[in-house]
């Protein structure tokens, strides 16, 4: 009985995220901090230990108890460029490329942004940072799937039965807006704080499958705030710790993970790394983190374990989670770059 209950539960918030006002969040991963252009559109080009960076990030969720689980996915590249066109700073620029599918309504969400970010250094040991980004959104969604609350009949959910539920449309393109601050504190070579506020879907687009101009709803997009803080202290040759806190709101739904990772020098020169982490997601999941590191290759797997009252129908299996990155140095930047920002092993 439960599991019906919790069926019925899950089928009418899909419904409602579908069809109806959308006040669910946005996409999101639990690393975001693998996740920067993401997260704020002013860590384009803020790449603290590279010049360049390539990354891509997986995540399911709920496939413990929906027989469609949600699926998000990412790839995103940033470079800095125009190191020597300014005096202590440069330019930013980058893309990223998500897709989202939820549900057996087959809700998908495909985005596409080019990033931008003005980078000043401000004296020796702190640097500010400007961005915004740019893009198109698409959203789909299969109706034949769906199943609305008009079509309960006590027991079941039949398809037979009239819906009031109509869509003007099933596809929809809409253009969305971005913009991002941060500020990185470096007084020495084992400290490093920095802290990011952006603003996401500035234009407030409209997103719905229904025509306003005969009844529908006119749903326009509110706007999603995220703040963050993260530090890297070196302890020691052997140990790089990373805080991080993480904070975003839309609409009436929030979002507070606290949490840290550490980077353990398995070679003694920085190439091989040991990442462990335990992150908290309020009222909501336990996140431990786990990852490799080789060269400029980083490999993260994360595991949210449900916490809330969901637990009691899937056994604490939330979503798992990896990403996979890559960040370099051009070969020409060589005797022309400052020093790494950010507290490394390579830089002993």
């Amino acid at each position: 009985m439960k599991d019906k209950i919790l069926q019925l539960i899950l089928l009418l918030t899909v419904s409602q995220m579908s069809v109806g006002s959308l006040h669910a969040q946005d996409l999101h991963f639990s690393q975001f901090m693998n996740s920067p252009l993401t997260t704020n559109p002013a860590n384009t080009g803020f790449i603290p230990d590279g010049d360049y960076r390539l990354g891509i990030n997986y995540r399911n969720q709920w496939s413990s108890i929906m027989s469609v689980p949600y699926k998000t996915m990412s790839a995103f590249g940033d470079v800095q460029m125009m190191r020597d066109r300014f005096e202590n700073g440069w330019l930013g620029a980058g893309g990223a490329i998500l897709k989202d599918v939820a549900g057996s309504g087959n809700l998908s969400s495909t985005k596409i942004y080019g990033s931008i970010a003005y980078h000043q250094m401000l004296g020796y040991s702190s640097l500010l940072s400007l961005g915004f980004n740019v893009g198109m959104a698409n959203k789909q969604i299969n109706v034949s799937n769906l199943k609305f609350p008009d079509q309960f009949d006590g027991h079941f959910f039949d398809h037979g039965i009239p819906t009031n539920a109509i869509l003007d449309r099933t596809n929809i393109t809409y253009f969305d807006m971005q913009v991002g601050m941060n500020y990185a504190y470096f007084p020495n070579e084992r400290v490093y704080v920095n802290a990011g506020f952006s603003s996401h879907h500035v234009n407030r687009p409209r997103e719905s499958f229904f025509d306003k101009d005969q009844g529908g709803y006119d749903n326009r997009l509110p706007r999603r705030y995220i703040g963050f803080i993260n530090g890297s202290f070196m302890l020691n040759d052997q140990w790089i710790v990373n805080p991080n806190a993480y904070f975003t709101m839309q609409a009436e739904a929030s979002e507070l993970v606290l949490g840290a990772t550490a980077h353990y020098n398995l070679s003694g020169d920085g190439e091989y790394l040991l990442i462990g982490g335990l992150y908290y997601r309020h009222h909501e999941a336990i996140i431990p983190e786990v990852g490799l590191g080789y060269k400029d290759i980083t490999l993260t797997f994360s595991y949210d374990a449900t916490m809330s009252t969901l637990k009691t129908y899937n056994g604490t299996r939330g979503a798992y989670e990896f990403s996979l990155i890559k960040q370099g140095v051009f070969t020409k930047y060589n005797g022309n770059r400052s020093q790494s920002m950010c507290p490394s092993f390579k830089n002993l």
